[in-house]
């Protein structure tokens, strides 16, 4: 199996241009290609793990990966998948942001010895001339067309500025740029990306001919990759300093049961024929499951150890032998309807939580966690077998737990 057929295999292409092209120069190892990172703050994210991941089996397969970071164009609006127009950042900010960066994407991609090349697209976007853009670029963009774009059509309901406008243009001129100078011919990017990374592609074309070979892949799922960046509760970041490895496992040792065989396929590095026999896993199968996936991406992302030492902590802190040693609270047949308590009353007679208000707040942005499972929904209940011996142990928030028993 080659490398193209096993980006399909685990379920990342959504759509290509050219595809036997493009599956001849990446099995063979001479794809030249750029994916983007915004540099909207100092750390990557969870939402950035597919394209990495990508970029890491792809450069071991022989090919050459371009991160591109948007330097240039941070400093207008993006609206692909926004309905707001993001902030803009001063050329120190970004800078910071690169160099950040850089030093986690070390981690997956190896960039010693011109195997990996990292480009701000502020290099030439930043000397291009307002006369020139018109004349060498705008004129191979149909308005029309441009409208027509989902990302477009989003933002007109709430106003589209002309800043934000030239945001395809930018983006498609990137694609213009990285294949001149450093013979880029293949451009990778979510799903939601795919207007924009086609107008790179015809640009190439209308400007240097139909065979110059550019070429357009985006990845199934990125959306939803997108979505992995952020819990109702804020971002889970790649640097240990904002996202500790513990939380940063605990994030995937959560992920809901429908998708947690989807995510070690997509992003962890273990073999197809090993994942294939955990499809049919299920019930505490599926907790397994999560135990794997929170070590692989915690491993990769912080090294073995750290991912040795958040699992370890993990079992210390949710199992019952260690128990003995939380906070304990008491709960009695009376707070019990039916042989039953729902998760809101047993947050706020723990003590986790001053009212059922401010329980419902806490299971709706996800930050409550019962014997180690995330609570999605606020009508939960427990019997009272839940309770007897030592108990369950619930966790709001990073730092506050109680072992509920029966009295």
């Amino acid at each position: 199996m080659g490398i193209y057929e096993e980006l399909q295999a685990r379920g990342l292409i959504a759509q290509v241009t050219d595809e036997e092209r493009i599956r001849d120069l990446v099995n063979n190892g001479k794809a030249v290609f750029y994916i983007g990172f915004d540099p909207t703050a100092d750390s990557l994210h969870v939402g950035h793990f597919m394209a990495l991941c990508l970029m890491k089996r792809l450069q071991e397969a022989g090919n050459k990966p371009i991160a591109l970071i948007g330097g240039g164009t941070a400093m207008i609006g993006d609206p692909s998948g926004r309905t707001d127009m993001r902030q803009m950042m001063t050329p120190e900010t970004i800078q910071h942001n690169c160099e950040c960066f850089k030093k986690q994407m070390s981690r997956f991609i190896d960039f010693s010895d011109g195997k990996a090349l990292m480009v701000n697209n502020a290099d030439w976007l930043m000397d291009l001339n307002y006369i020139e853009v018109l004349r060498e670029v705008g004129a191979h963009f149909s308005v029309n067309r441009m409208l027509a774009a989902e990302c477009y059509k989003q933002r007109m309901e709430k106003g589209l500025s002309f800043l934000e406008f030239n945001y395809m243009i930018m983006q498609s001129y990137d694609f213009y740029a990285l294949f001149q100078k450093y013979g880029c011919n293949m451009q990778f990017g979510g799903d939601d990306q795919w207007s924009n990374m086609l107008g790179g592609t015809e640009l190439i074309r209308r400007k240097l001919g139909e065979d110059a070979g550019a070429m357009t892949i985006t990845l199934l799922l990125n959306s939803e990759g997108k979505k992995m960046g952020k819990t109702q509760s804020g971002a889970v970041w790649l640097d240990p300093e904002k996202t500790s490895p513990f939380d940063f496992y605990q994030y995937w040792r959560n992920v809901a049961d429908a998708d947690v065989l989807k995510c070690i396929r997509m992003l962890t590095f273990l073999p197809l024929e090993e994942i294939d026999k955990m499809d049919a896993w299920e019930g505490a199968q599926l907790n397994t499951a999560k135990e794997i996936l929170a070590y692989e991406l915690t491993k990769l992302v912080h090294g073995a150890e750290e991912a040795e030492k958040a699992q370890a902590a993990a079992k210390a802190l949710f199992s019952k032998g260690a128990a003995a040693d939380m906070p304990t609270a008491e709960l009695s047949e009376e707070d019990f309807a039916d042989g039953s308590i729902d998760i809101l009353s047993v947050l706020v007679k723990s003590g986790l939580v001053p009212s059922r208000a401010e329980a419902r707040r806490a299971v709706q942005q996800g930050g409550v966690t019962a014997d180690g499972e995330k609570v999605a929904d606020i009508k939960a209940a427990y019997s009272t077998e839940v309770f007897a011996g030592e108990g369950m142990i619930v966790k709001k928030g990073k730092k506050n737990f109680r072992r509920v028993v029966m009295k």
